[in-house]
Order: C-alpha cells, then sequence, then structure tokens
C-alpha cells in the first residue's frame, strides 16, 4: 500500500468556518506529524545507539480511529474534529497524520488536541520505524 496524497489545511480551515458549529469556535488547532529521522527510543526515552530512521511502515485501525473522534467530541467545549491518517511506507518528512480540532475556548482545545492525539498514537496506529 502506498502513501496518500496529504489534505490541505486551507481547506480544512474553510470546511471548518463553514460548519455548523463554527459561530460556537473561538480557536481552531491543528496537527501534522510527521516522519523524523530521529527514532522513537532516541527523543522519547533518551537512547543515544539508534540509527537513524529512513521511513515508516504506517497503518491504523479506522475503528478504533472513529471511536477516538467520538470521545474527542465529547469534551468540553469541542464542536468539531477532523482526522486524516496516511497508510503505506513513509519516508522521512512525509506527512503521518493531521488533525484538527475546533472549540470554544484554548484550554477545552489543546486539550483536547493533545487526547485525541496521544489515543490515535497509543491504540490506534501501527508504526514500524525502517533504518
Amino acid at each position: 500500500m502506498s502513501k496518500k496524497k496529504s489534505p490541505s489545511m486551507d481547506e480544512w480551515l474553510r470546511e471548518a468556518k463553514a460548519d455548523e458549529n463554527a459561530a460556537r469556535c473561538g480557536m481552531f488547532l491543528f496537527h501534522n506529524g510527521v516522519v523524523r529521522e530521529s527514532a522513537k527510543a532516541q527523543v522519547r526515552s533518551g537512547v543515544t545507539d539508534t540509527p537513524a530512521v529512513t521511513g515508516m511502515n504506517f497503518a491504523y485501525d479506522a475503528v478504533k480511529v472513529d471511536a477516538a473522534i467520538a470521545d474527542a467530541l465529547a469534551m468540553p467545549g469541542i464542536f468539531l474534529v477532523k482526522v486524516w491518517l496516511n497508510e503505506g511506507m513513509l519516508a522521512v518528512g512525509d506527512d503521518i497524520m493531521f488533525v484538527l480540532v475546533g472549540g470554544d475556548i484554548r484550554p477545552h482545545v489543546i486539550d483536547a488536541l493533545q487526547a485525541l492525539v496521544g489515543e490515535i498514537k497509543n491504540h490506534c496506529v501501527m508504526e514500524q520505524e525502517i533504518y
């Protein structure tokens, strides 16, 4: 399976501002995860002898992602959530995911984005770094 074409954040924002819930949103926040050269073990755990990442095999469970989106939409003050996930063999610099959260106030939106991205990364995706 090959990687997908990344969405336009400008288009996502235009769509979000045209959404029926847009008037309830005082903030929209994006996350764009990309494949990095440094290994997860290096940046998360401080392991220093890891080779450089040259790519990543990436997949996800759509049912789990849908459940994570529903959970984020149930959070206080959250009125809009959009998620795009890539798939297949990705190279360093390729987009892994885009997430957009819209809500009433900054703390609600930041908390929802952090919770949603964490849930996706920890429970919905399969990542295999290639060295």
